[in-house]
């Protein structure tokens, strides 16, 4: 089902009495980044994937947003769906959402799925790199942002072996509003450190990483994992950091079996 949530393009899959899990795209791209996990997981869960704002389906505006922001948004959508201790599963710009969401209220969520992201903020590298990003956009326009950046996320042999899989996201990523692309990198930029409350995470944690990413390499996620108590750490082998849409198989037998184990559904 399709609705809209304080301008959020909602979509949910399964049934609303079972387990809720919320997904949280990456960045610059949309919900149908799940695809494979809500067809793999949409009979035994309730599956909700929404467009962040600016990007996909939602709501633009003036594109001056924030990551509180964001997680503000995320509340709205798990508040007016009625959902009872979700998992929450977000990758890259959506573990940052995550990470946030469950900094300010852990005992609203169930279990947390972590891909391809980290909990650290931007150094001041970073910052300049993501300013001129804007720049780039402001200048050259989105279609030569995104033709810049969408290949650093994914591996070299999805690109060479999947080609059609990588140039059908790739071309989707040129049809969001630059005021909304724009908008997400200022969010991202003003995300705070989530690093320090990694070692107060009480619930359930899985966190995956492609073998080949390249934005946050496996070491980067497995030092992450350490910090999180029990949590459970895994690599996508022929991934890069689109782990979910390049070797879905794998990622959703680990988060089949990780839900299994520690929900007990």
């Amino acid at each position: 089902m399709k609705l809209t949530v304080n301008g959020l393009s909602v979509n949910t899959f399964g049934e609303p009495s079972k387990q809720s899990i919320i997904f949280v795209h990456g960045f610059p791209f949309d919900h149908t980044m799940w695809n494979n996990q809500i067809e793999a997981l949409k009979d035994e869960y309730y599956c909700v994937a929404y467009d962040v704002r600016g990007l996909g389906e939602s709501y633009v505006g003036d594109g001056q947003y924030t990551m509180e922001f964001y997680v503000d948004d995320l509340f709205s959508i798990i508040d007016e769906l009625k959902l009872q201790k979700p998992v929450l599963c977000g990758l890259s710009m959506g573990g940052y959402i995550a990470l946030r969401a469950i900094e300010r209220k852990q005992e609203n969520f169930s279990a947390l799925i972590l891909c391809d992201t980290r909990s650290e903020a931007d150094d001041n590298a970073g910052k300049l790199r993501r300013s001129s990003n804007i720049n780039t956009i402001n200048t050259e326009g989105l279609k030569k942002f995104v033709e810049n950046f969408v290949p650093n996320c994914f591996a070299d042999i999805t690109i060479e072996e999947e080609k059609d899989l990588y140039l059908s996201v790739l071309n989707k990523s040129f049809n969001h509003n630059p005021t909304g692309v724009k908008g997400a990198i200022i969010a991202i930029m003003s995300r705070t450190d989530t690093t320090e409350f990694l070692p107060l995470i009480k619930i359930p944690t899985l966190i995956l990483c492609g073998s080949f990413d390249k934005l946050t390499p496996p070491d980067v996620m497995r030092k992450m994992s350490e910090k999180i108590p029990d949590s459970e750490f895994a690599i996508i082998p022929r991934a890069g950091h689109m782990s979910p849409i390049e070797n879905p198989g794998a990622v959703n037998d680990l988060i089949k079996g990780f839900l299994k184990r520690r929900l007990q559904v």
